[in-house]
C-alpha cells in the first residue's frame, strides 16, 4: 500500500474522466491537462471524441449505456498506460426531468443506466488496477439532488441518492486498500445540463396528458431561458477546485459541497424536520419555476 504522506505528483498519473464534450467534463479535463496530469477524455458521440482530440486531449469514446463500450474503453486505456491507471472521474450524466407518477419503468431504467450502473461498471473494472498498485482516487461527482429532493426530479434524485449510498459503502469497504474514494455535491453549474434535460423531458414525458401540465409548461421556460439556470450558479471551475483537493490531499474528503445552495440543503437537511423541510423544498420549487 502507497503510505507517503505527500501529495502526488501529476506527472504520470493518468486520469480517466467521463462526460468530457461539454460542462464540469470537459473544463476538469483540459484544467488536469495543463496541471501535468495525463488525461483520456472520454465521450459517447464519436464527434465530440474527435472534437476533443483536435483539442490536444488524448480522448476515447465511451458510452456508459453500453458494457462493451465501457469495456473497450479501458482496455484502450490501460495499453496506453502500461496498465496503470491512477484517477477516475465519474461524471458522465443527464437529468430526467417529470412527475414521478409521469415515469414509465423504461424512463426510470435509462436514467440509471446513464447514471448509476455504467458508473458501477466502469468503477468496478477499475478497482482491480488500482488495488494492484496499492493507490487510486474515485472521484463521484453527485448533487445538491443526491442530498435533498426536489419535485419533478424523481429520476435524478433517485440516481444520485442511489449513488451517494452506494458510494459511501464503496468507500469503506475500500479502507486500507491505498484506494481513496470521494462523491462532489454541486448545486447550479454552468452547462448543457439545462438543454439535455429539456430534450429528456420532451422525448419520454406524456405532457399535455399529465395532471401537471401547467408546471411543465413553466419547467420548459426555465430550462429554454438564456441566462444563469437558478441563483449562485458557478462555473465548472467551482468543481475542478474540488476535484483536485481529492485527487492531489494524502487525505481527500468522503463529501466537498460546491455552491452555496448545497451548504444551505445540507445545513437545513440536518436540522429541520422532515415536514418543515418538504415545506422549503416545494417553495423552492414553485419560485424556481415562476
Amino acid at each position: 500500500m502507497n503510505t507517503h504522506s505527500t501529495p502526488p505528483s501529476p506527472k504520470d498519473r493518468p486520469i480517466l474522466i467521463t462526460g468530457c464534450s461539454s460542462g464540469i467534463g470537459h473544463c476538469a479535463a483540459h484544467a488536469l491537462a495543463r496541471r501535468g496530469y495525463r488525461v483520456f477524455a472520454t465521450a459517447r458521440r464519436e464527434a465530440d471524441v474527435a472534437r476533443l482530440q483536435e483539442e490536444g486531449l488524448e480522448a476515447v469514446q465511451l458510452d456508459l449505456d453500453d458494457s462493451a463500450s465501457i469495456r473497450a474503453a479501458l482496455e484502450q486505456l490501460l495499453q496506453a498506460t502500461d496498465g496503470r491507471l491512477y484517477g477516475l472521474f465519474n461524471n458522465g450524466a443527464y437529468g430526467q426531468p417529470g412527475a414521478v407518477e409521469d415515469l414509465t419503468r423504461d424512463v426510470l431504467r435509462r436514467q440509471l443506466e446513464t447514471n448509476l450502473l455504467g458508473w458501477l461498471e466502469l468503477t468496478n473494472q477499475v478497482i482491480p488496477v488500482m488495488r494492484r498498485q496499492g493507490e487510486g482516487r474515485i472521484v463521484q461527482n453527485s448533487s445538491v439532488l443526491g442530498l435533498i429532493a426536489l419535485p419533478f426530479r424523481g429520476a435524478y434524485n433517485c440516481s444520485k441518492f442511489a449513488l451517494e449510498g452506494l458510494t459511501d459503502t464503496l468507500r469503506m469497504e475500500l479502507h486500507g486498500s491505498g484506494v481513496q474514494v470521494s462523491l462532489i455535491e454541486p448545486g447550479p453549474i454552468s452547462s448543457r445540463f439545462r438543454a439535455n434535460a429539456h430534450a429528456a423531458l420532451a422525448a419520454h414525458v406524456d405532457r399535455e396528458n399529465s395532471v401537471f401540465r401547467e408546471q411543465y409548461a413553466a419547467a420548459e421556460r426555465r430550462l429554454t431561458k438564456a441566462g444563469p439556470a437558478a441563483p449562485f450558479t458557478l462555473p465548472p471551475e467551482a468543481v475542478v477546485k474540488k476535484l483536485i483537493h481529492a485527487l492531489e490531499s494524502p487525505r481527500p474528503r468522503a463529501r466537498y459541497y460546491v455552491t452555496v445552495p448545497t451548504y444551505l440543503f445540507g445545513m437545513l437537511r440536518r436540522v429541520l424536520p422532515t415536514r418543515g423541510l418538504d415545506r422549503v423544498l416545494r417553495g423552492v420549487s414553485r419560485g424556481e419555476n415562476r
